[in-house]
């Protein structure tokens, strides 16, 4: 299985970090072939810009920086994304990949006239998503967990039909401790191993 781990932090040395290695170390061990996108070390530009908006519905976006991101999603049989939550939802960096790279002949092709858009991502057969939020596992439902929906809905909604999901996510992470994060780490250990 070829997995793309999308990774979205600005600080090195954060929780995120070590979520990230202990994903990449599990599918390894389980003879998975694993590429990492990190893209803030990477300097990834999230912005769309006014000629690549005017172009989006006709065609895919011309910048080639882009150019390897649109292979790794080509390559990609599994997709996982590790991130913080900020404000219940995806940093702006993460979103402006999915607003960029996602796109027009890449992950899909729109309809001529009526009809339906055509998905170019079926060979994608799982998504999984492992976030921290400083919230509560409650407030979190409450608010209506955006990014959750953003990536396990609207975005699996382009991959395979059977395409297989989860979500993990560490809660109160602002009042964490090195056991609750120990502790998270083994479900992450888990989790991948059955994924």
């Amino acid at each position: 299985m070829r997995v793309l781990v999308v990774y979205c932090h600005p600080v090195p040395e954060s929780f995120c970090a070590a979520i990230r290695d202990t994903a990449i170390e599990v599918l390894k061990a389980k003879g998975w072939e694993v590429r990492l996108l990190d893209l803030y070390a990477e300097k990834f530009d999230p912005v769309m810009g006014c000629d690549e908006r005017r172009s989006y519905n006709n065609q895919a976006p011309q910048d080639p920086a882009l150019k390897p991101h649109f292979e790794l999603l080509g390559w990609a049989e599994a997709i996982l994304f590790v991130y913080p939550t900020w404000w219940y939802g995806l940093p702006a960096m993460l979103k402006g990949w999915l607003d960029r790279v996602w796109a027009t002949d890449v992950a899909f092709k729109l309809p001529v006239g009526k009809g339906r858009i055509t998905s170019l991502m079926t060979h994608v057969t799982k998504v999984g998503v492992i976030t921290t939020c400083g919230a509560p596992t409650w407030w979190s439902v409450v608010v209506g967990q955006p990014g959750r929906k953003t990536l396990l809905r609207g975005m699996r909604a382009l991959c395979a039909r059977r395409c297989k999901t989860f979500f993990l996510a560490h809660y109160l992470m602002d009042a964490s401790t090195p056991k609750t994060r120990a502790a998270f780490l083994a479900k992450v250990r888990t989790k991948l191993a059955r994924f």
